[in-house]
């Protein structure tokens, strides 16, 4: 498996990183300003009719029952009552409106996410685990659910239940405030140290479960199982698996134990306070303090319990937004990869597109750490016309051919289509004008139509069956007991080699792209199937612009031209008879492709 577990990019540290952080989480709410207010009205409402009741309460103590006022009485009743239906309304309409808020704000994420890879050129998904990509997508934002959906609401509701309740308790006696309140201070201190502590095991756990989903993704596809069996490394590779659930199980305990006993502290001493104000209410009576009526008491004793919920879950609240504070940061770093391939603000757009390719003075090279991949390429391909590339493994042929449809971008000279640097074409206009079929064809697990509707959504059935009967797989398919409906199998594997080919070039000749790259697309075939898929081949390149990467060279006789690169560099160029004759590099490779050819 590959090593590699986090992508190359790293953001800059930043000393202001939190705050920064905190303000980009909070704009992610700024499109559903208006249905949080109505959160914010209801969370106030509820606040205010909570508090109520222990203002009911102390009346119903102090006044109703003593005097025997039984009207008062049964209108005090009926106030608490009341009270408790309308908190349970409020809180139903507000939980509904802030999770359909956290939702929308989970889909906006995921949705950023998905398109900022999508603009990703091709070299980010070749040094990058495909388990890793997916692990950001599914359980960094999947984590986030419970602070997205919930976490707003929450503040907003105990903030405002706490400061309802404090202002309360003032009201009924500010001398037991004070003593309820001594400790809060300390108590919000720990929350943070909790939170701190909980934001590094959350990094440290969402990095794990990302390789545990990289290797699961690895070894459990079709061609993971493949290779395990043939290799006999089944059981080698359920211990890998089995160390990293284990390292996973660890960081989960640690997790959630994290200042466990802290906060359970905090949790003790507020359910004592009752006890605390029932004791310093006597005592201070004892000593000649100001009386305190037994109503006053036990309202108060009950807003303290009503403060006791909130405080508690905003402390909660507080650790918990720490701890997603991690989340977030995976979020962002993937939606902050700089964009190497971008369109430009007033981009070409070629409604027809001749085919003309050109490359002048082309150099590529994957980073600067390495050396050149591709140096000083000067060669056009007039429209309808066909370029064969040949050369040693390495030599940057297939390089050569991605850096048309723009899966890579030059880093010196350009690519022309028709004149216009590629570089200015609208992104559009290269998918239309451009088809590759490559030698690792890639097949959805879905239907046979399906597939090829992928290249044009809107086809018709008749549209389909003449793509597959140009590409010589129509017959095939039509003998299939679900004939086009025919689930493929993840990646195509109810197929042979030659039918997947056929497949992608079906696919390919449906969307009929002006420009045509063939990235070796027979040479992982036997030779009899190759000559059924190159008759395809043969079918799709008609009149089209075709640039033929090849390691056999038997496919590419016809070519107008032949271009032999060797480091990055054309070594050779010109027909087959015209190469040949110079007897250099190409010829010594139709030798060499002789002497490999089966004799029957």
């Amino acid at each position: 498996m590959h090593p590699d577990r986090e992508p190359s990019w790293t953001p800059p540290a930043d000393a202001g990183e939190q705050p920064r952080q905190v303000r980009r989480i909070l704009k992610l709410f700024r499109p559903y300003r208006a249905r949080l207010a109505i959160v914010g009205l209801l969370v106030g409402a509820s606040s205010l009719v909570s508090v109520a009741t222990p203002f009911l309460l102390r009346e119903t103590l102090d006044v109703a029952i003593p005097q025997g006022r039984t009207g008062l009485l049964s209108l005090l009743a009926l106030g608490m009552i009341l009270s408790a239906v309308l908190a349970g309304v409020f809180g139903v309409l507000q939980t509904l409106i802030s999770t359909t808020v956290g939702q929308r704000v989970m889909h906006d994420l995921r949705t950023a996410v998905y398109g900022r890879l999508q603009r990703m050129s091709l070299a980010f998904f070749t040094r990058t685990r495909t388990g890793e990509v997916q692990s950001r997508i599914a359980n960094d934002i999947g984590g986030m659910q419970a602070t997205v959906t919930s976490t707003a609401t929450s503040l907003v509701s105990n903030a405002t239940s706490v400061i309802a309740t404090i202002v309360a308790m003032v009201a009924l006696d500010w001398r037991l405030t004070s003593v309820s309140l001594l400790l809060l201070p300390v108590f919000v201190w720990i929350s943070r140290r909790v939170g701190s502590e909980r934001k590094k095991i959350t990094t440290e756990r969402q990095k794990q479960m990302a390789a545990m989903a990289a290797t699961v993704t690895e070894s459990l596809s079709v061609s993971g199982i493949l290779l395990g069996r043939t290799m006999g490394r089944s059981d080698s590779l359920t211990a890998t698996f089995a160390d990293e659930s284990e390292r996973l199980v660890d960081l989960e305990v640690r997790s959630n134990m994290a200042g466990r006993w802290r906060m359970a502290v905090i949790t003790v001493v507020m359910a004592a306070m009752p006890a605390v104000i029932y004791w310093t209410a006597g005592t201070a009576l004892q000593f000649g303090g100001p009386q305190v009526s037994l109503g006053t008491i036990v309202a108060f004793v009950s807003l303290q319990q009503g403060l006791f919920r909130p405080a508690v879950s905003l402390l909660a609240t507080g650790v918990q937004i720490q701890t997603s504070l991690a989340l977030f940061q995976r979020i962002f770093e993937y939606l902050d990869l700089p964009v190497d391939i971008t369109e430009r603000e007033q981009p070409v757009r070629l409604d027809q597109v001749k085919g003309e390719v050109g490359f002048d003075a082309v150099a590529f090279r994957y980073d600067d750490k390495g050396g050149p991949v591709l140096d000083g390429i000067d060669v056009t391909v007039p429209a309808g016309g066909s370029l064969a590339v040949v050369g040693p493994t390495g030599a940057g042929k297939s390089t050569l051919g991605y850096l048309v449809p723009r899966l890579y971008d030059v880093t010196g000279g350009r690519v022309t289509l028709d004149g216009v640097d590629v570089r200015d074409l609208d992104f559009d206009t290269l998918a239309r004008a451009v088809g590759v079929v490559s030698q690792e064809t890639y097949l959805f697990h879905a239907s046979v139509a399906d597939n090829l509707r992928f290249a044009k959504p809107d086809a018709t059935d008749e549209e389909l069956h003449a793509a597959a009967r140009a590409a010589q797989i129509h017959d095939h398919i039509a003998a299939l007991p679900d004939g086009y409906e025919t689930i493929v199998g993840e990646r195509g594997h109810r197929f042979s080699g030659g039918e997947k080919q056929r497949l992608a070039i079906a696919r390919t000749i449906l969307r009929d792209p002006p420009v045509l790259i063939l990235d070796e697309a027979t040479s992982a075939l036997d030779t009899r199937t190759e000559a059924a898929v190159q008759e395809a081949i043969d079918a799709l390149s008609a009149d089209r612009t075709t640039i033929t990467i090849a390691h056999r060279l038997s496919t590419i006789r016809s070519a107008d031209q032949i271009v032999v690169l060797d480091s990055g560099q054309v070594a050779e160029r010109g027909t087959h008879e015209e190469l040949l004759e110079l007897d250099g590099r190409y010829a010594a490779l139709v030798r060499r492709d002789a002497q490999l050819q089966p004799t029957n």
